[in-house]
């Protein structure tokens, strides 16, 4: 499975907290996972030219993951239009954290996907409430991180085709942060956590998280399906 992990980038720049925790980049530290299980994986950021997302690049991509915060809007709309076509087209799309305002996920979804946010050092504690799921494989009733940015509802998505993951904050607050879709050929996973000032991308049972959910949103070999004017496959008796 080839796997891209696209990550703006831009943060672990200009934030010192961000780097340190980071010094590779939230891109690297997924890649460097996410190699573990033995998946060819590369990177991409936005500052490469077509963002690292060519056409080429997206032609061989079977899971694109995309991270995202600051900088949704200097994404090119064009870039989004491809990726959006390769989703439709059976590529897998594993959207983390602030990446609920990009482009290609609001595209995809259809609505603003807005929501309420703290940044206060809550602590998150994420339910499993499908543990049937091929994406909490490995994982026990609920995944708990000491410190975390706070995510709330209402969380302006379409209702899932799965919720996996529901999130209750410090704070009071609960969040679906774990939902699954499909569009055309393609699957998407939205899964919450990550914000970049807190070591998340280290947390075994998030890495967990990810890994499930890069396989199960993985291209499978289904038909392509055939549209407009169609002859008959049986022998039609005209009346």
């Amino acid at each position: 499975m080839q796997v891209v992990v696209w990550n703006e980038n831009r943060h672990e720049k200009t934030n010192s907290v961000v780097a340190n925790i980071y010094p590779e980049g939230i891109h690297g530290a997924i890649a460097t996972f996410l190699k573990e299980d033995g998946l060819a994986v590369k990177t991409a950021t936005l500052d490469e030219p077509e963002h690292g997302l060519t056409e080429e690049v997206l032609k061989q991509t079977d899971v694109l993951i995309w991270w995202g915060h600051q900088a949704h809007d200097e994404v090119e709309d064009r870039i989004v239009e491809s990726v959006h076509q390769r989703v439709l087209d059976g590529m897998g799309l594993v959207v983390l954290h602030s990446a609920h305002f990009s482009k290609i996920f609001r595209k995809l979804m259809g609505t603003t996907c807005d929501l309420k946010w703290r940044e206060a050092d809550d602590k998150e504690r994420l339910w499993i409430v499908d543990p049937s799921h091929p994406i909490t494989a490995g994982l026990g009733e609920y995944i708990e991180l000491e410190r975390e940015e706070m995510y709330g509802e209402h969380f302006d998505i379409p209702a899932p085709d799965e919720l996996i993951f529901l999130s209750w904050f410090e704070g009071g607050e609960v969040f679906r942060s774990g939902a699954t879709y499909q569009r055309g050929k393609g699957k998407i996973f939205y899964f919450r956590p990550g914000h970049e000032t807190y070591p998340t991308y280290y947390n075994k049972e998030i890495q967990t998280v990810i890994k499930n959910g890069v396989k199960w949103v993985g291209p499978t070999n289904t038909p392509t399906p055939t549209y407009g004017n169609a002859t008959s496959l049986e022998r039609i008796t005209k009346k």
